[in-house]
C-alpha cells in the first residue's frame, strides 16, 4: 500500500538530498499510480499495479527523447528510485508541472489535434507496444465488456460494441500513442491545454487509442473540427469511439461514486458523448 510515510521514506533514504523539501500527495489518488509534489519543481510517482511495474523504466527510456518534439510541456523523469524490501517496485522523480485538470470540461480541439500529429509525426522505429493492452485489437477486451454490458442499463451500448469490433483494424504503420489521454491526464492554463501528464502507457500502436480522447475531452462540436483537422477515416473513427465505450463500461462497472467518484464521473460523461 503506498502512504504518506512509505513515500517519505523512499525519498529520503535513496535521494538525501531532497530530505528537507515538502512532499504532498496529489489528490484525486490515481488509478494507477500515487503521484506526490516534492517541494515546488519534483513529483514522486509510484505505480500501484503489478503490471506497472516496468512503465517507469519505459518513461525514463523514452520519454526523455519524444519531449523535444511535442507542443506541449510533459514531466520529465530526474531521478530512477529503486525497488526495495518496503516496495518492491521501480519508481520515479520526475518535473512537476503546473496547471489544472479539465474535469468536466472541454479542450481546445486545435489543441487536443495539434497533440496528436506531433505524436505521429516522432520516429517509432525500436518503440515499445503501449501499455494495460492498448496495442491490442478491441475484440481482445470483449470479455470484460460483455461483463459490464450484462450488469449495466446502457441502451444501444451492445449494438455499437459490435460495430465497432467489426470495424476494419488499423493496417498501416503503428504510430506513437499517448494511450490514456483525458481529463485525469492533461493540464490546462487559462482555457488553453499546456501540459500532457502520466505517459506510462505510451507507445506505438492503433490511432484509435489517442482518438478516443474526442470523446473524453471534447463536445460535438469540437469533434467535428478534431476529426476534420487529422482527416480521421471511419473505421478508426468507429475503433475509437469502441476504445472509448470500453473504458466507459469497464470503469462504471468497476468502480462506484464511494470509490472512485472522479472516474465514475468522467466516465459517465465519455458516454453522454458517445453516439449510441
Amino acid at each position: 500500500m503506498v502512504d504518506d510515510e512509505l513515500v517519505r521514506r523512499l525519498v529520503d533514504e535513496q535521494f538525501p538530498e531532497w530530505r528537507a523539501l515538502p512532499l504532498t500527495r496529489v489528490e484525486p489518488f490515481g488509478t494507477d499510480n500515487a503521484i506526490y509534489r516534492l517541494g515546488d519543481e519534483l513529483a514522486v510517482r509510484l505505480p500501484r499495479r503489478i503490471d506497472a511495474t516496468h512503465e517507469d523504466d519505459k518513461l525514463h527510456a523514452w520519454l526523455p527523447r519524444l519531449a523535444p518534439q511535442l507542443p506541449f510541456e510533459v514531466p520529465l523523469p530526474v531521478a530512477a528510485g529503486r525497488p526495495t524490501e518496503l516496495y518492491e517496485r521501480s519508481w520515479s522523480v520526475v518535473t512537476w508541472l503546473e496547471g489544472d485538470t479539465p474535469l468536466g470540461r472541454t479542450v481546445p480541439p486545435d489543441e487536443l489535434a495539434e497533440l496528436l500529429q506531433a505524436l505521429q509525426r516522432c520516429d517509432a522505429a525500436g518503440a515499445p507496444p503501449p501499455g494495460v493492452g492498448r496495442g491490442d485489437p478491441l475484440l481482445d477486451r470483449d470479455a470484460p465488456v460483455q461483463v459490464a454490458l450484462a450488469r449495466l442499463d446502457v441502451p444501444g451500448a451492445r449494438e455499437l460494441w459490435a460495430r465497432a469490433c467489426n470495424a476494419p483494424a488499423w493496417e498501416s504503420a503503428r504510430v506513437w500513442l499517448h494511450a490514456d489521454l483525458d481529463a485525469r491526464n492533461v493540464l490546462v492554463r487559462d482555457g488553453h491545454l499546456t501540459g500532457v501528464i502520466d505517459w506510462g502507457c505510451m507507445g506505438i500502436g492503433d490511432p484509435a487509442v489517442d482518438v478516443m480522447a474526442a470523446f473524453k475531452l471534447l463536445d460535438a462540436a469540437g469533434r467535428e473540427r478534431f476529426r476534420a483537422l487529422l482527416a480521421i477515416d471511419d473505421a478508426t473513427w468507429l475503433r475509437a469511439e469502441g476504445w472509448a465505450l470500453s473504458q466507459a463500461l469497464l470503469a462504471l462497472d468497476y468502480y462506484t461514486l464511494e470509490t472512485n467518484a472522479t472516474l465514475v464521473r468522467e466516465a459517465e460523461r465519455w458516454l453522454a458523448q458517445i453516439d449510441l
